[in-house]
């Protein structure tokens, strides 16, 4: 399974850089998906910052599987010219640390009001967006996130069908979809095309609660298990979110020792494990 290369949220395990970068290399990973290092977002590194975390990448081995961007999580109603600007920024740092993608998403849409209403503008502005990735060469992945425009299956595929190519492409996030009530397998279907970046979390309906992938009802192993069977190359993305995780008592022999909030780095080593193991079951 050699073209399959994991990665994740490193910010995750700890704010500190050293920390996350020290924590990958012990596991054996060879990339992070970059959010933040030392409390700094990475659409809000000084060019001193890009350079000291550049330096400590390159110190340690460690490439960047995507800049974990907030770009496209602002409200369809603010300003979007600044917005912009910021993506430019995040564009210009992305291609100082090598990365090859930048995620971002389809922007909040008001609670109370049909998506329908903003589907203009929404496309308005991710084109615009789009436009700016392939001025410089670079690949935006719209993740589902949860509220957003591109939240569901139909929503994302409108998406897609738009602007995917080159410079646009889909995360799959199996939590997210599972949290805003859209089955994991049809919205696979929708969007198994334009799938090029994975993110891996799952999720209970009932209680959208983030658990270790495999333990929800994403459909994880299922879908992923065709997406590699159907020749997937790409970044399987861990984004753990199982600080608070209830159900580790079950899973872990010592966990009523430290009760059943885990720290950022054991969180980051269960999610790993669960992976692998869904990636030993499928070969």
């Amino acid at each position: 399974m050699e073209q399959i290369v994991l990665s994740g949220f490193s910010d995750e395990i700890a704010p500190e850089f050293d920390t996350q970068l020290e924590a990958i290399r012990e596991w054996g990973l060879t990339h992070i998906e970059l959010r933040a290092a030392d409390g700094v977002n990475v659409s809000d590194f000084t060019p001193e910052k890009v350079r000291e975390v550049k330096a400590k990448l390159e110190a340690a081995g460690i490439q960047v599987s995507s800049i974990g961007s907030p770009i496209g999580k602002i409200t369809i109603q603010e300003d979007f010219a600044p917005h912009l600007e910021k993506l430019k920024r995040t564009l210009e740092i992305q291609k100082e640390l090598g990365a090859p993608y930048v995620r971002m998403f389809s922007f909040y849409l008001p609670k109370d009001r049909d998506p329908e209403e903003f589907r203009g503008k929404v496309m308005e502005q991710v084109g615009a967006m789009a436009e700016e990735a392939k001025a410089w060469d670079s690949v935006l992945l719209h993740e589902n996130e949860k509220g957003i425009y591109g939240d569901n299956a139909s929503r994302c595929g409108e998406l897609m069908d738009a602007f995917f190519g080159p410079y646009f492409q889909a995360v799959f996030d199996f939590a997210n979809f599972v949290e805003v009530g859209q089955e994991t397998l049809p919205a696979y279907e929708r969007l198994k095309p334009f799938i090029r970046y994975v993110h891996i979390k799952d999720a209970l309906k009932q209680e959208k609660k983030v658990v270790p992938a495999g333990r929800g009802d994403g459909h994880v192993k299922e879908i992923l298990g065709d997406l590699i069977g159907s020749g997937f190359h790409g970044f399987l993305s861990l984004e753990p979110h199982l600080t608070d995780f209830a159900g580790l008592a079950a899973l872990e022999q010592d966990a009523q020792k430290r009760g059943a909030a885990l720290d950022g780095k054991s969180a980051w080593k269960l999610a790993l494990d669960s992976l692998q193991a869904i990636l030993r079951e499928i070969q």
